[in-house]
């Protein structure tokens, strides 16, 4: 087997050569991680810019985010800038959003989440006088879960058995075997309250009836940190991001998805392209799905763990229905984010996760970035995505023929809700089924988060950063600890500090 050299790397640069797998903000974390650690770094991309599910696509004079809309955690980002001695500032225009979301129940009630704590219980004692002793209490719960689960376990790697032994205890203590919906209901009865508590682990994917309650960590990081949102969308950071791997002198290539990870003597050597090109590597770093990294990309004689029978009977997130479109005309009383609840709540989660079958009704997640940033659209029009949990193609849609149908579903219910006469206004458009997250996106299953945030499924039970299977390979991203979101797949870059060796010992 003969490797070269990627083409437009100087040959007198004897920096250690990292192959970083994909660009969504888990390759490119990694990417300014292992350059400021003085890894020569090449990042490989199938699509045909930066971004993966951070990409965006510019249509009729309208900018769309394609994926990741909700900024927590600014720090992390921060951290990366620091790293190659800037400021983020200096990049990228972040503002924080108040109110974080609207929730709009099925009645027509809502419920404004925010981070002020006079607020907060303001909303709580509007909706359910008798939850708010009940509500502190959770929010107190939510703050010692988050010291552990994300502070002490999320930027660390569970590379053996006894990494997890260690945390059980713990996780235990806090509860960690009860249901994020199981520890809301332990403390607020007002069942519209539960909903607007216990929601969030769709926001990774996880099923907020079964999924560990350390997922309740959420609602506290969001009142801590805020909810932010990056001037010109998300994909502005991912812009910020792909600078700073520039100014490292190191190189993104786009239209170069990847083959195969190449293998000698069970350690990674490098990557083929899809083009038949071979890369050479010193490390290889996948950001690809982590499923879909083992499946196709890494061969079954060098998979012990994560062979094709595991993967076949692993428990994969939903999927999603997203609908792009732009208006002529604005909805000025549309806040930024807006979560529309649907007549169902338990029976309709169970569709999505355990029956996969495609329901009549639904709830929606409304994105209006023009409520914020005007630029996104053209003048006097809004820029819009809503998004619709739906199962991942194991249930067997045939989406050629329910999209469209399921599209006029979404925009009837639009329009009898928060966006009346919708339909006449609409001048653009463009729809993202699961068969673009599998197709697009190399998701297995066109699963939108990758491996189901379960219990058996999270920290160790999880795939490794640093892979189980063959020396100096590496997984960040969703798909790998400690899971989706962008803390998650900032942390997972971050653990690299810990598990890659640096830079001079492959000298």
């Amino acid at each position: 087997m003969k490797l070269h050299p990627a083409p437009t790397v100087p040959t007198q640069d004897r920096r250690p050569h990292a192959v970083v797998i994909g660009s969504g903000f888990g390759g490119l974390a990694a990417a300014v991680r292992l350059g400021a650690r003085g890894y020569r770094v090449t990042v490989l991309e199938k699509l045909g810019g930066p971004g993966g599910r951070g990409g965006v696509f510019k249509q009729d004079g309208f900018t769309f985010d394609a994926g990741p809309t909700i900024v927590t955690l600014p720090s992390l980002f921060e951290e990366l800038w620091t790293l190659c001695g800037r400021q983020m500032s200096d990049d990228v225009d972040l503002r924080p959003l108040t109110p974080f979301y609207t929730i709009r129940f099925n009645d027509g009630e809502t419920f404004r989440a925010q981070s002020d704590p006079e607020a907060m219980r303001a909303e709580v004692a509007r909706l359910s006088p008798g939850d708010v002793e009940g509500y502190e209490r959770f929010i107190a719960e939510s703050e010692d879960i988050y010291k552990v689960g994300f502070e002490q376990m999320a930027d660390k790697p569970f590379s053996s058995i006894t990494d997890m032994l260690k945390v059980v205890p713990q996780m235990l203590k806090l509860g960690a075997l009860r249901s994020v919906w199981g520890h809301v209901a332990k403390h607020v009865a007002d069942p519209r309250l539960r909903i607007a508590l216990s929601f969030h682990p769709l926001f990774i994917g996880g099923n907020p009836l079964s999924v560990t309650s350390i997922y309740s960590m959420i609602a506290f990081l969001e009142r801590r940190w805020g909810v932010h949102f990056a001037m010109g969308g998300t994909h502005s950071l991912v812009k910020g991001l792909v600078g700073l791997i520039e100014g490292q002198g190191n190189h993104l290539r786009y239209n170069a998805g990847v083959a195969e990870i190449l293998v000698k003597n069970d350690r990674a050597c490098g990557v083929r392209l899809e083009t038949g090109e071979e890369i050479a590597a010193d490390i290889v770093v996948s950001n690809a799905d982590s499923a879909a990294t083992y499946k196709n990309l890494l061969p079954a004689a060098h998979r012990r763990w994560w062979s094709d029978r595991r993967l076949a009977w692993s428990r994969y997130s939903m999927s999603l229905f997203i609908w792009h479109f732009g208006t002529k005309g604005t909805y000025p009383d549309v806040a930024h984010h807006t979560i529309l609840m649907g007549p169902r709540y338990h029976t309709l989660i169970a569709d999505i996760f355990q029956a996969k079958t495609l329901a009549k009704d639904f709830s929606l997640y409304l994105y209006r970035p023009t409520a914020t940033d005007p630029s996104m659209a053209p003048e006097g029009c809004d820029s819009f995505y809503v998004l619709s949990p739906v199962p991942h193609l194991g249930g067997g849609q045939d989406w050629a023929l329910e999209a469209e149908p399921y599209r006029k579903a979404i925009l009837a219910e639009l329009e009898r809700t928060v966006l009346p006469g919708l339909g006449a206004k609409i001048v653009t458009s463009k729809v993202v089924t699961p068969v673009d997250f599998r197709d697009g996106l190399s998701s297995l299953n066109g699963a939108a988060f990758g491996l189901e945030p379960a219990f058996t499924q999270s920290a160790w039970f999880r795939p490794h950063n640093k892979s189980e299977e063959i020396d100096r390979l590496y997984l960040v991203g969703a798909g790998t600890h400690p899971g989706a979101g962008l803390p998650g797949v900032l942390s997972s870059a971050k653990i690299l500090d810990t598990v890659v060796p640096d830079a001079s010992v492959l000298v």
